[in-house]
């Protein structure tokens, strides 16, 4: 049940089965909703029986009624989410409902603190509204038996539904209140981000001690079922946390990427040159790589400095250094001031994982490795970069 504003969509997935389009926005049933599902009939069948005896197996049918009432209320939830958002002009990719509820995915967006919380809360403004109406229906509606013990489970589980997702933490939607806050003090969403999945990760570690702790106090077993139910939503509140984090971490570090500060060096010579006049550059220039350029000026293959000194001294100077070189993809260079997502995204349209780097003038001037990127993106805080590997 969260949102991801600014988030760029991702490549296309496997999304469950499509429900259709409401509001214009396609809704998607993952799978394994079905687990959630069989365990509402499992876990409530038993105890609707033990209630409503004359109703035989058909209390599992009510209790198959519940989750359906439950899969409603996460729906609406999420429809909120996207209705709100489209008010904005969001991009609104899909809503996927899954086994811990759903969310809703958007596009790649421009906002601001404000927008993003009203769009967060929206979620549980409309589970309320539910509650709110489900109560009145008690109230105002004489309802037999099995319609009245429906209604009350509507009722408390869209309350429930609601409080939970308002804590103040990722991935839940709550978790927004500190992302804003954070976001409107320093500027940064990503900083706000990171807080906000360290909140998360406390709400997490919280709960678990919650259920925990007080029979342990009072000397008492807790029971199991409820462990074991504390323990996967605390994980998943925690791994929720944890990818927030983790890519809230990546897209700070972006602008520090760039070609120039991960380059190697490189020098260059035209196709056709022979393997003695690339022995000679570099030995001019013993830490640099040498690229080798096509007829057009651009970088085509680097030269690999172990096949260079495979080629016996009396064929250097007839052997073109082509013949020792490891070919580039296509279009596998990029300018000296490419940086940040910029660069990132496209690297990530290439083929192959090395890439020359040239300056203003298309003098190649350096060389650049997906290895050493990934590791700019991915090193932890405070680490310091790998630097660029020595070229072969």
């Amino acid at each position: 049940m969260s949102t991801t504003p600014g988030a760029g969509t991702p490549a296309p997935v496997r999304n469950g089965i499509p429900l259709g389009r409401i509001a214009g926005v396609p809704v998607y049933l993952a799978y394994s909703w079905f687990i959630i599902a069989a365990f509402i009939v499992v876990f409530f069948g038993p105890l609707v029986r033990r209630s409503f005896p004359y109703l035989g197996v058909g209390a599992y049918g009510v209790a198959l009624g519940y989750a359906l009432l439950l899969l409603v209320s996460v729906l609406i939830h999420e429809l909120a989410h996207a209705v709100l958002a489209r008010r904005y002009r969001w991009p609104t990719t899909k809503i996927v409902l899954t086994l811990w509820g759903g969310h809703t995915q958007f596009g790649s967006v421009q906002t601001t603190p404000g927008r993003s919380l009203l769009v967060a809360l929206a979620g549980p403004a409309a589970n309320f509204v539910l509650a709110g109406a489900g109560w009145l229906l008690l109230v105002a509606v004489p309802l037999n038996p099995v319609a009245a013990l429906l209604a009350q489970i509507f009722v408390w589980a869209n309350l429930l539904v609601a409080v939970f997702n308002v804590l103040p933490g990722l991935p839940l939607d709550g978790g927004r209140i500190v992302e804003s806050a954070v976001w409107k003090a320093t500027g940064s969403q990503d900083r706000g981000t990171v807080a906000a999945g360290y909140a998360g990760r406390i709400i997490a570690a919280l709960l678990a001690a919650a259920v925990v702790i007080p029979p342990y106090l009072r000397g008492e077993a807790p029971d199991l079922q409820l462990i074991l139910l504390t323990a996967l939503i605390s994980s998943f509140l925690w791994m929720g946390a944890g990818a927030s984090i983790q890519n809230a971490r990546v897209r700070l570090r972006l602008p520090q990427v760039s070609a120039g500060a991960l380059m190697s060096p490189a020098v260059s010579l035209p196709a056709g040159s022979t393997v003695s006049s690339a022995r000679s550059l570099l030995t001019a220039n013993p830490h640099a790589a040498l690229v080798i350029t096509a007829v057009t000026g651009q970088p085509w293959a680097v030269a690999d400095r172990g096949a260079l000194a495979l080629v016996p001294d009396n064929l250097a100077a007839s052997t073109p250094v082509d013949a020792a070189a490891r070919p580039l993809a296509p279009g596998a260079y990029v300018p000296v001031v490419a940086a940040g997502s910029e660069l990132v995204e496209y690297l990530a349209k290439l083929q192959g994982s090395e890439y020359a780097v040239i300056d203003h003038d298309g003098s190649v001037i350096g060389l650049l490795t997906q290895a050493v990127v990934l590791d700019a993106i991915s090193a932890k805080p405070g680490r310091r970069q790998r630097p660029p590997a020595s070229p072969r």
